[in-house]
């Protein structure tokens, strides 16, 4: 579970829950029937912050949002396609991204450089423009507040459900909402944004201390995911704010910058945990919680490593309590830990206590481990620092969907 914390309310909807925002998601005809090309847009110039892959092999949108970002430039959205990644495509690529930007630019009636354009799908396939201009003509009219589910789906490619997420929060009298969807579900790991995400805030407050605060939420939360140890070429996740709030401008970092880095990292730990739970062929989220660690950065090492573990990740699926995998992850995580010194705890059953004391139930651990949801409590003896990373099981389906990934 995820509990928002105690001034955050829930609120139904995504990236159009707060003001000023318009989605939609149509089919244009790069995959075979589902929704495929999707466009968030804001009413009014918005400031901006991104994050980006670590993949020196990043696609052509990646490119081309890095340059949006450093402009500085206020921004109105992003066009996104599902289906072809425009990855590894050269010159052609770039060309055939500038053009979505330009192609909702013209429809927009502003510039083609406060366009962001993301793709998701195979990589090292061209683009098919004749479909894809066309859509983005009959998207635009589209748009409306209630488009952000159609939106959600259109960015999906293995994923089996859409993601999307809002909140809202009072400060000194104002509502302030913030909304977000996100895809993720293959080619997953923790270098980065690990999958594309947009948020979406009518909050008003300076770009600098919105990328400050998109980045350190992206730490604790889409950075601390693995499905399958693949840093994609693709990654990237958007934040807009449009100041339709109309609060006074956060221009410090005090308690009203505080409330909404909190409700940022709330919702991007949500669509995070389910980016995870939905992993091609998964059928548990697994939750790595690592504590007694000497400070954060080896907390992060050792949950990393356990949550990268192909032996980890196939023994949980078959509920096996195979602790000695666990243990084995830890000793290779780069972390000067005395093996002794590890506890394991699978959903609060004790499995091994300090001193290699091992006091598995094995009947207790397997009814553990056959829930949707577990959790793997890694306890050291070396401070007061933890970290948690989120994965799930490895599954035969995974290897069936990958091998057939373009088919």
């Amino acid at each position: 579970m995820n509990t928002p914390p105690d001034h955050i309310e829930v609120i139904p909807s995504g990236v159009t829950a707060p003001l000023g925002f318009r989605a939609a998601g149509v089919h244009c005809g790069i995959r075979r029937s589902r929704r495929d090309l999707a466009l968030l847009v804001s009413d009014v110039p918005a400031v901006a912050a991104g994050v980006f892959t670590t993949n020196r092999a990043a696609a052509a949108p990646v490119v081309i949002g890095r340059a949006v970002l450093r402009s500085g430039k206020a921004v109105r959205g992003v066009v996104v396609n599902s289906g072809v990644a425009n990855a590894c495509t050269g010159e052609r690529g770039l060309n055939d991204a500038h053009a979505m930007t330009a192609a909702v630019a013209g429809q927009l009636g502003v510039g083609a450089d406060e366009v962001f354009v993301a793709s998701t799908g195979v990589i090292g396939q061209y683009l098919p423009m004749e479909k894809i201009l066309p859509g983005i003509e009959r998207i635009v009219p589209h748009l409306t507040r209630g488009g952000g589910t159609e939106a959600a789906q259109a960015i999906m490619t293995t994923d089996t459900y859409s993601k999307e997420y809002a909140v809202q929060f009072d400060l000194e009298g104002t509502t302030v909402r913030v909304g977000g969807m996100a895809k993720g579900s293959g080619m997953v790991a923790p270098n980065m944004a690990t999958m594309l995400g947009f948020i979406t805030t009518d909050l008003a407050i300076t770009p600098e201390l919105l990328q400050r605060a998109l980045s350190s939420a992206n730490a604790l939360t889409f950075n601390r995911v693995s499905v399958d140890g693949d840093t994609s070429t693709n990654d990237m996740v958007l934040l807009f704010a449009n100041g339709a709030a109309a609060n006074p401008m956060i221009d410090g970092e005090d308690w009203r910058y505080e409330r909404f880095r909190a409700a940022l990292v709330h919702i991007m730990t949500v669509l995070a945990r389910r980016i995870a739970r939905d992993g091609e062929g998964a059928t548990k989220l697994i939750e790595i919680d690592v504590q007694g660690a000497a400070d954060v950065e080896e907390a992060e090492l050792i949950a990393r490593a356990v949550a990268g573990s192909s032996l980890v990740k196939t023994a949980i699926h078959g509920a096996d309590a195979n602790w000695g995998r666990i243990v084995a992850a830890v000793g290779y995580a780069g972390v000067d830990v005395d093996p002794a010194s590890i506890a394991v705890a699978f959903n609060g059953v004790p499995i091994l206590e300090k001193g290699y004391n091992i006091v598995i139930d094995e009947e207790l651990a397997r009814e553990a481990l056959l829930e949707e949801e577990v959790t793997v409590a890694i306890t050291l003896d070396r401070g007061s620092s933890g970290a948690r990373f989120w994965t799930c099981d490895l599954t035969k389906e995974y290897v069936h969907i990958n091998a057939s990934y373009r088919s």
